[in-house]
This record gives C-alpha cells, structure tokens and sequence, in this order.
C-alpha cells in the first residue's frame, strides 16, 4: 500500500483504509497527519466512519476516533462496518441527527449518548439527549427537554418531566412499551398511541420510517418525521 491511509468520502460519512502492516503507533501518526492536513475540508461536519484494510480491535478503533477527533473539528456520530447494504439506514440515522439538532430543545446542554440501552438500564438529562443505539425492553430514557434515539425504541421514554408538553421524541424505528410528553402517559397495549397511516411501497415497508411522538388535545400521537412538522411543534 502506497500510503499508510486514504480517506474517502461519501454523502453520508468517511472510509478509511488502513495499510495493515503498518505498525499500529505508526499508523496513528499517519492518520493525525492525514487529518491535519484535511481538516480545512470538513469544516465541523457530523459523519459516520467505516474502516477497511486490517482487523481491529474495539481499542485500536477507540484509539482512531480519539486522533481523528483530537486533530479536526469532525464530530464522529457513529462507526459502522464497511457494508453497502447499510447505506440506507446509515442515511436515515445522518438526516434524523441533522433535523433532530434544528430544535431548540437540542440546541443548548443537550447530552449525547451512543450504544444500546439494555434492560435494566436507565440514562436521564436535565435538557435534551440524543441516542445513538437501540432502548431495548426494560431500559429507559428520560429527559426534561426532549429525545431523539437514532435506532429502534422498545423500552420506555419519558420527555418533558418538568411538565414540558411542547417536547417530542423522535426514533427511527417506534415501538415503545410506555411513553410519556410532560403529563401525557401511553402504554403498549393498554392505550394506543394516535398513528398516522400512510400507504407504503414494499420497499419502505421493509425499513423503518423515523417517525416523531408529541403532546397534542390530551394525547400522544405518533407520525412519519419530516422538517415541516417538527418545525411546527
């Protein structure tokens, strides 16, 4: 391999190939470097990172994002592997972060928290937070302001605890066992959450659409996300 590492870009992220002999302090230089240089391109872009060319392991690759970061203004929102297949859903998480961050609730002390929540785990913010990973059934999220998990729902989410009805969670995938906006409760079965349906080709039918919850006469409903409703919540 005639250089140590490329970066190559795509609408969505960055891919980086790694010479695979290189030793791994060294390589860690080159990719510094590399960045360095770069840096003026990205200009504080949010991207998720794919790796190709040798096996890493959860250090090594913790040890990258942190020279990656440590030497541009990049936000790092996510590491997937290198699979075409993945394109589709890698895009979606990308587009929900971005409109998720043009709310006020998201703007200012909102946290940030990537991995899944399994059962019997809990995270809670005193503003808003954002998930990157799946809230499995058991586990929790719980916010004053409000929430946007970038993977599936299928614990419990409660926004708003301070009352706040003009807060909403946003997901990819929706399917919460208990969710709550300020003083609004909806449990799964029990109290059916308002849904919008819509007629879906095959093709959409077999991924999810990211769909927004929010606070509105009394109940909670739940719609397909788009910029024009989350503006006008």
């Amino acid at each position: 391999m005639s250089q140590p590492v490329i970066i190559k870009s795509n609408k969505y992220g960055l891919h980086l190939i790694l010479d695979r002999n290189l030793p791994f302090d060294e390589l860690l230089d080159a990719v510094a470097g590399k960045f360095r240089e770069s840096d003026k391109f990205f200009k504080d872009a949010k991207v998720a990172v794919s790796f190709e060319g040798r096996n890493l392991t959860q250090q090594e690759e913790t040890m990258l994002i942190d020279t990656i970061t440590g030497n541009t203004s990049l936000e790092i929102l996510c590491v997937i592997d290198n699979d075409p297949k993945q394109e589709e859903h890698i895009r979606k998480q990308i587009e929900l972060y971005q409109m998720s961050i043009q709310s006020p609730y998201l703007e200012s002390g909102a946290h940030f928290y990537r991995g899944t929540l399994r059962s019997g785990q809990a995270i809670e913010s005193e503003a808003g937070i954002v998930v990157v990973g799946d809230v499995n059934p058991g586990a929790s999220v719980s916010a004053n302001g409000s929430i946007v998990i970038l993977g599936t729902v299928k614990g419990n989410v409660y926004a708003g605890l301070g009352g706040d009805e003009s807060a909403f969670v946003v997901a990819l995938d929706m399917d919460p066992i208990q969710i709550r906006i300020g003083s609004i409760l909806a449990k799964s079965p029990d109290k059916p959450l308002r849904r919008r349906r819509r007629r879906r080709s095959a093709k959409e039918t077999a991924s999810p659409v990211p769909q927004i919850a929010f606070a509105k006469d009394g109940m909670i409903c739940i719609e397909p996300l788009s910029k024009e409703l989350l503006n006008d919540i």
